[in-house]
């Protein structure tokens, strides 16, 4: 889902899983977090950051993860 904002835009990706405990929301972006190799979430947040967006995890614990990308309203035009 895309929806405007004041700046920018932001995109939502959501699932209707359980979710990320709060204590976990800034900590699943650090690199060697996770059950894997710890680099997937840390690399999104690396490369977005790079090109000025910016993702946080804002779903409720229980109902599914939510991530929010932010995109800056100088980096898109309405055609």
């Amino acid at each position: 889902m895309l929806r405007e904002n004041t700046p920018g835009i932001k995109l939502n990706c959501e699932d209707d899983g359980r979710g990320i405990p709060d204590e976990h929301k800034e900590r699943i972006f650090r690199q060697g977090f996770g059950k894997n190799t710890g680099l997937g979430l840390f690399l999104i947040r690396e490369i977005l950051s790079i090109t000025g967006l910016e993702i946080h995890e804002t779903g409720c614990y229980g109902k599914g993860a939510k991530f929010e990308i932010t995109i800056p309203d100088i980096m898109y035009s309405e055609c």
